[in-house]
């Protein structure tokens, strides 16, 4: 019987932790989402989700799987944009 040794490459691992949002910040990136669905329905690139200011609550779409936040920046997927708050 032979045995082999598997290592795991925590670089290719995603660790996918819970990410408590505040429902401010969350209505905040819905609506940026929302108005950009509104303005381009027929684009061929697919959003990735919203980096978005706690503070101010203004943000921006992101296009990229692992964006650069500033700091007091939060990204939120578009997956999490899909959350309905109450």
């Amino acid at each position: 019987m032979k045995y082999t040794h598997k290592t795991r490459d925590i670089k290719q691992q995603e660790i996918q932790l819970p990410i408590t949002i505040d429902c401010d910040v969350l209505r905040a990136a819905q609506r940026i989402y929302r108005s950009y669905c509104v303005l381009y329905p027929k684009n061929d690139r697919q959003p990735c989700g919203i980096a978005i200011n706690r503070k101010n609550k203004q943000g921006q779409i992101i296009f990229r799987k692992k964006p650069i936040l500033l700091p007091g920046e939060s990204f939120i997927s578009t997956n999490q944009l899909e959350i309905e708050v109450h």
